[in-house]
């Protein structure tokens, strides 16, 4: 899971405490050379003797692509079909760690729909039934919609308002930066890549650029997220 957004990897990582990374298909990252993943993994290993990484299905894809050429492939959904992340970084992470001759050991873990099969709590089963109510009664009225929960509200939300958009993190936003202190892992971005995720943000949402916008605001802002503080 996590094709084309990392909410759920992102969750996880803070709900467990013990994730020491945590890769995202919106947080480029890069392997080799300094502030690279592999130089995190060495100083992880030294420290603490293990490490837990976890990995959407969508990070990295760029990475692949150019050490694995492949055609474009669909499913049966229409889908493009993805290789599979957790794979290729296995083999390269025992590569570079055979290279600089560290013993060390792989247990990789794809959970695949193990996440949707967890049993229901009190919680969630009241909230089903709330929405299975809601849409009963919206499909009794005559509306083509989905049901969802707005402001603490349930609401009915047109087909179109759902689809329009795909949400994803915002690696400039807090709850990004919190994790980043929680893991203490990189950015692994550089500052054009901030300022980048930050003008499509603006022009997502269409905000003005700020009046009071500045090199040192520009540089203090790239800092600040670099730096993980939460």
């Amino acid at each position: 899971m996590g094709r084309y957004s990392g909410f759920i990897a992102m969750y996880a990582t803070l709900a467990s405490r013990d994730v020491d990374c945590c890769l995202i298909p919106e947080s480029p990252f890069y392997l080799e050379g300094e502030g690279g993943l592999f130089e995190y993994i060495e100083r992880r290993l030294k420290e603490n003797n293990h490490m837990v990484i976890v990995v959407a299905e969508g990070a990295g894809q760029d990475l692949i692509a150019k050490s694995i050429p492949v055609a474009d492939q669909l499913d049966a959904s229409g889908n493009k079909l993805l290789l599979d992340v957790g794979l290729w970084l296995t083999h390269k992470i025992k590569d570079h760690c055979k290279s600089k001759k560290m013993e060390m050991t792989i247990k990789y873990i794809d959970p695949t729909y193990m996440i949707r099969a967890i049993p229901s709590n009190a919680s969630d089963n009241v909230y089903c039934t709330l929405l299975a109510h809601s849409a009963i009664h919206g499909a009794m009225a005559g509306y083509s919609f989905t049901v969802g929960m707005v402001n603490g509200r349930h609401a009915y939300i047109p087909f179109h308002r759902v689809t329009s958009t795909r949400n994803k993190v915002k690696i400039t936003d807090r709850m990004w930066a919190r994790l980043l202190s929680s893991t203490n892992q990189p950015s692994f971005l550089s500052k054009e890549d901030i300022m980048e995720a930050r003008e499509a943000e603006r022009l997502a949402n269409r905000l003005p650029v700020p009046a009071s916008s500045s090199e040192h605001t520009k540089k203090h802002s790239a800092s600040v997220l670099s730096n993980g503080w939460a």
